[in-house]
């Protein structure tokens, strides 16, 4: 079920193998002799001289690029799927192959990950603001424009493992839950109380609960996976933001 159906809030070794058998023409190591020349074991000295082996060099040229090039990966990768839901009006304006594509790219970022346990993390703190959802109650694409909410935010505070849902105009709806960690990085929603148009309190009903794993978290990103299979995408707007008492 989704995670607030009534006001259309998110919560945003090694097995030794036989060596193979050589045909009598390449036997002979005298006319392969580096099948039977080891590699030395510093593999990863830079210094070169005229006499070291060329697999050395090769050793050393495929580990450092991608051990330096890591941190860039990740920036161009959360860029790409920036650029990539730009357009889309939080989701509302994606076809089928949008949200394939974003998906895709949410998976790779999502791999990548720096914070592999977020719900310990300060990094979560704060109000965030969705900027892509596949969730259609979130979205209200079944109303008009100008009857959907502009914007929707979400607040968590980690210490407390409260939360804050809110809606911009035409409704400021609020929504407040508390929120019991399943796992490092995954948590079990329960919603306790509304506030129609941001002011009227009302006791949420037992049936509005749900599931929500976070996915990917850094400074300003954080992407997020519903139990039933909606992605959230949102960027930090406030980390001193905290969720009212």
């Amino acid at each position: 079920m989704a995670l607030s159906p009534i006001l259309h809030t998110i919560l945003t070794t090694s097995v030794s193998a036989p060596s193979p058998k050589l045909p009598p023409s390449i036997s002979s190591p005298q006319r392969f002799p580096f099948l039977t020349k080891p590699l030395r074991p510093n593999a990863f000295n830079l210094s070169t001289s005229s006499s070291a082996p060329d697999q050395k060099w090769r050793v050393n040229v495929s580990f450092f690029p991608a051990f330096l090039n890591k941190g860039k990966d990740a920036k161009v990768l959360k860029q790409d799927l920036l650029d990539c839901i730009a357009p889309l009006d939080r989701g509302a304006d994606a076809t089928p192959e949008d949200q394939q594509r974003v998906d895709q790219l949410a998976s790779k970022l999502e791999a990548v990950n720096p914070t592999k346990q977020p719900l310990k993390s300060d990094l979560l703190n704060g109000k965030w603001e969705l900027i892509y959802t596949t969730s259609k109650s979130i979205l209200q694409t079944q109303r008009p424009k100008f009857l959907r909410s502009s914007t929707n935010y979400q607040a968590i505070n980690v210490d407390t493992f409260r939360a804050q849902n809110m809606e911009s105009w035409p409704f400021f709806n609020q929504v407040t839950a508390d929120l019991t960690p399943l796992n490092a990085r995954k948590v079990a929603v329960k919603f306790d109380y509304f506030k129609i148009g941001g002011l009227i309190p009302i006791k949420a009903p037992g049936r509005a609960r749900g599931e929500l794993e976070i996915t990917y978290l850094d400074e300003e990103l954080r992407i997020s996976r519903g139990d039933l299979g909606n992605l959230f995408i949102l960027k930090m707007i406030d980390p001193s933001y905290r969720v009212p008492v």
